[in-house]
């Protein structure tokens, strides 16, 4: 037992960049929200070391006493830091063993929260920032958008606006803006249903818009209260901070059911839920990530260019809101944030404040439901000859000898069923023939989102394994996953374009490169332009019908029935999945193609051993 606590509380290096402070602004913002978050959560299991890019001066040997109260705070120089951090983008942790880090910004504060939670099970509200199926901020800026716009985008932007700011009314970043829409669309929550039935009883028993009555945030709607214990409970933080807009009917005791005119009501007249907190109802990581950022930003707007509050209305209202949460003001005392009191402003939709509707930014996820499912779309491809072809297994009853391997690499060592251990078995042995068929003598193979290679990949993950592979010329295995999270982000655009090549403007015709064998396998992006023509073949677009056929939303079609393929749905629905599955994965494969690829989309053996039963295998020309 002791050695279990001993290496609980192992003791962890919190590495943080500092390039200056202005104002009891601390640069990089990233640093300043770390500090914050440590702040909040009464974190003091971390060493933390500033790390500065130049000479330390005596201001910066001040900050000791102005950063954060009650924390030790070291500051060394780039060149102290451990080996294994020395590549990587800050802030970062590493374990006294320095041989395990974690680098960039959500991954360190979901870090610091888990590691708060287990100095202290009792503080089980700080495992709530992260939200729901402890998700939030978990996909990389990569992957999301939501993820890129809070962790780079707006800190960066900011930054930049703190850098520029003079007496001229300064353009309000985008990335503002782009926060200001978020916060003006409905609220998607799990038993969304649920909350907007709650909320249209208390609109048709007002007869008119929610008044600002309070109901209870993360427990059940409390019907036996009486208006005295609401009255004591409406100075708790639930009641004042998380229903502030989605006001509930107290039911009498003897209810148990809601009246038949709000429980038939059709999902389409129940009434919008709105933003309360950055993510919806609850306060989570984002909150905190936002608000240092969002804070010094005000502190500009409101000394110089107060008339510019009225652009983002509910930015200001959520600024307002997030101090009356229990511990924010404490924390931010203690980093020399000191809050701003704000004119009351009138909130805004998107109609009254017709520039939000053009403000730049990701196409809408939440699209309405589809109309008409894929065939329209299917049937579009298949005039233009694209049809769903699978290549055959190259050996469909090879499997391990499980026996003979050590226990623990077996999945049935794992907490799962013995049904699904014998699946994940079943996807081992096809990935593992693949691969140990394409290796050679010397060959390194690369485990990405660990799985094999890359087993069950969720989303554009796969496409980011494709490009880096086609980037170091390297062959690929790759089994997809989670079809409907694929989307357009920063580094793709669907359908698929060409990755890494030389092509002409329309995309239509690519070069592609013959290896050299005297080249490294970083070959391609080295010499991508300089090669000379004799070394470049021609080898058209492979790929140029999906994309002149398919429109991005059709694309999004595929990828969202593509994920119909589970076991219980009927027959005739999931093999519609597995045609989408094959469609999206052919587009992928065609993509790769261009870049002087072979590729091959297999189904694995049995089909049974997952739904998601692909796999890509593309090998360099």
């Amino acid at each position: 037992m002791k050695a279990i606590k001993k290496n609980l509380t192992e003791e962890e290096y919190l590495y943080l960049d500092f390039s200056h402070q202005t104002k009891g602004c601390i640069f990089p913002l990233h640093t300043s929200v770390t500090l914050f978050l440590l702040s909040y959560c009464d974190c003091k299991i971390f060493k933390i070391c500033l790390v500065v890019t130049k000479e330390v001066s005596t201001d910066s040997l001040l900050l000791r006493d102005d950063l954060i109260q009650d924390v030790e705070i070291q500051i060394i120089s780039r060149q102290e830091l451990p080996p294994i951090v020395q590549n990587c983008c800050l802030p970062a942790v590493v374990e006294r063993s320095d041989n395990f880090c974690r680098a960039g910004l959500a991954v360190v504060l979901r870090h610091i929260i888990q590691k708060s939670y287990e100095a202290d099970p009792l503080k089980k509200e700080l495992l709530e920032l992260l939200g729901f199926k402890k998700t939030c901020l978990k996909a990389c800026a990569e992957v999301s958008q939501w993820t890129r716009l809070c962790e780079l985008t707006i800190p960066l932007a900011i930054e930049n606006f703190l850098r520029e700011s003079s007496d001229q009314p300064p353009t309000i970043p985008v990335e503002i803006l782009q926060l200001e829409k978020k916060l003006s669309e409905p609220v998607r929550v799990h038993n969304d249903d649920k909350l907007r039935r709650q909320k249209l009883k208390q609109q048709k028993a007002d007869g008119a818009g929610p008044p600002l009555t309070k109901g209870k945030a993360k427990s059940k709607v409390h019907t036996q209260e009486t208006s005295e214990e609401l009255d004591s409970a409406s100075k708790s933080m639930e009641l004042k901070v998380a229903f502030s807009k989605l006001t509930v009917q107290e039911e009498p005791a003897t209810t148990n059911r809601e009246p038949s005119h709000i429980r038939k009501a059709k999902a389409s007249d129940l009434p919008p839920l709105e933003h309360v907190f950055a993510e919806g109802l609850y306060f989570t990581l984002a909150d905190i990530v936002l608000l240092p950022c969002i804070h010094h930003f005000l502190v500009i707007i409101c000394k110089k260019f107060s008339e510019k509050l009225a652009e983002f209305p509910l930015l200001a209202s959520w600024y307002q809101r997030i101090q009356e949460v229990p511990r924010v003001k404490t924390a931010a005392s203690k980093c020399g944030i000191q809050f701003l009191h704000l004119p009351e402003l009138l909130t805004t939709s998107t109609e009254q404040h017709p520039n939000l509707s053009e403000v730049p930014g990701v196409e809408e996820q939440n699209d309405p439901l589809f109309i008409g499912g894929p065939r329209p779309t299917m049937a579009k491809l298949m005039e233009k000859g694209i049809e769903v072809i699978f290549s055959p297994h190259p050996c469909p009853t090879w499997t391990l000898d499980w026996n003979v391997l050590p226990a623990a690499v077996s999945p049935k060592e794992g907490k799962m069923s013995g049904d699904r251990a014998l699946r994940k078995q079943q996807q081992l042995n096809n990935l593992v023939y693949v691969v140990t068929n394409q290796a050679k003598p010397g060959d390194r193979i690369v485990d990405f989102c660990s799985g094999g290679v890359a087993l069950h990949a969720c989303g554009v993950a796969t496409d980011m394994v494709i490009e880096h592979c086609i980037k170091t010329r390297a062959s690929f295995v790759t089994c997809p996953c989670c079809y409907g999270f694929i989307q357009n982000t920063s580094k793709f655009n669907f359908p698929k374009r060409i990755v890494v090549s030389n092509h002409s403007e329309d995309g239509i015709a690519c070069l592609v490169p013959l290896r050299p064998p005297h080249l490294s396998t970083y070959w391609l992006t080295a010499a991508l332009n300089e090669l000379p023509l004799s070394l470049w073949r021609y080898v058209g677009s492979p790929n140029e019908q999906f994309k002149k056929t398919l429109s991005y939303k059709e694309h999004m079609i595929l990828c969202r029935f593509a994920d119909q393929t589970a076991a219980q749905l009927p027959p005739q629905r999931r093999l519609i999945g597995k045609q989408c599955m094959c469609l999206v994965d052919l587009d992928r494969a065609r993509a790769a193609e261009e870049c002087g690829y072979s590729v091959q989309v297999i189904s694995m053996e049995p089909e049974s051993c997952s739904p998601k039963n692909n796999m890509i295998v593309g090998i360099p020309i």
